[in-house]
């Protein structure tokens, strides 16, 4: 059985998503870097959307990033009894509002000059307010639920990420969400992220295997 693949490109938070899951079930893929203004046929090929992540098994191929990672957990759950039925409710209910209303807003704050009519503040509100509505959900621990990681860590750090990246004074004075801001640093000295924001050279058609972890 071959090694999977993955298309990968190292900013993507979704991207980002299924490295960190990759990494911490330790389970080894192909990844290959790319460039989303150069997509290779190949990936092309596998997944016609042109989105990244992309996966190819020997039997199928997964472009989504949430089955993505519940193909690794399926392989290698590593949160097996980590967490309580509530919790995973309560995974699954955020997960829901971060790929849905959290990454819509995101996008027109951060990219504020993609959008036409769009005001870049008035998204960036809507985002703390999802923001205040997790904060005090948050554990006093480490991470989201304890002081390991869970799949609910490795679904919003990415996108929590990118939402301090687009105005990281802003989001670091902001004294209304201590404990986003004490998840999300602790997130960002780790070795996890470290980890898989390495760079990796530009996979082209008959580029040298590049695995990872």
């Amino acid at each position: 059985m071959s090694l999977p693949i993955l298309y990968s490109f190292k900013r993507c938070p979704y991207a980002m998503r299924v490295r960190m899951a990759f990494r911490l079930a330790n389970i080894q893929c192909e990844i290959r870097e790319i460039r989303l203004n150069n997509k290779p046929d190949s990936m092309l090929n596998a997944s016609p959307k042109g989105t990244v992540p992309v996966l190819i098994l020997d039997e199928a191929v997964i472009d989504e990033s949430v089955e993505i990672i519940d193909w690794v957990i399926k392989k290698r759950n590593i949160f097996v009894g980590n967490i309580t039925e509530s919790q995973i409710s309560l995974t699954n209910k955020i997960i829901g509002i971060f790929d849905d209303k959290f990454k819509h807003h995101l996008d027109r704050y951060k990219y504020s000059s993609r959008y036409k009519n769009e005001d870049p503040l008035f998204h960036r509100n809507e985002c703390k307010k999802i923001l205040l509505k997790i904060n005090d959900l948050i554990s006093d621990k480490d991470y989201f639920f304890s002081k390991e990681f869970n799949k609910i860590d490795i679904l919003i750090l990415p996108f929590l990420r990118q939402f301090r990246i687009a105005d990281a004074k802003w989001f670091d004075e902001d004294m209304n969400i201590p404990r986003i801001h004490r998840y999300l640093h602790k997130f960002l000295k780790s070795k996890l992220l470290e980890d898989v924001m390495v760079n990796i050279e530009e996979w082209k058609e008959g580029s040298d295997i590049k695995i990872f972890p």
